[in-house]
C-alpha cells in the first residue's frame, strides 16, 4: 500500500506531465492536426490525478493525531 509521500510525488510528477500535455496539445492545434486522442489521453490523466488526490486525503485522515481543519500556526482566541 503506498504511503502519503508516494502518493504526493506521484501527483506532481502527473501535475507536469499533464503540462507538458497541454502544451503538445497547443502545439497540434497550432499546426492544424487533429487532437482528440491527445486530449482524451489528457482528461485519463486528470482522472488519475483527481483519485490520487483522494487517496492523499484519505491517507492524511488516518494519520494519527492529525485533525481535519487544523491550521499550523492559528491563533487561540
Amino acid at each position: 500500500m503506498p504511503d502519503l509521500e508516494f502518493v504526493r510525488r506521484e501527483i506532481e510528477y502527473m501535475r507536469v506531465h499533464v503540462g507538458r500535455q497541454r502544451k503538445d496539445i497547443l502545439k497540434l492545434q497550432r499546426a492544424g492536426i487533429s487532437t482528440a486522442s491527445a486530449e482524451l489521453l489528457l482528461q485519463r490523466m486528470l482522472a488519475k490525478i483527481e483519485g490520487l488526490c483522494t487517496e492523499r486525503d484519505r491517507l492524511k485522515r488516518e494519520l494519527p493525531g492529525v485533525t481535519a481543519g487544523k491550521v499550523l500556526g492559528s491563533r487561540k482566541w
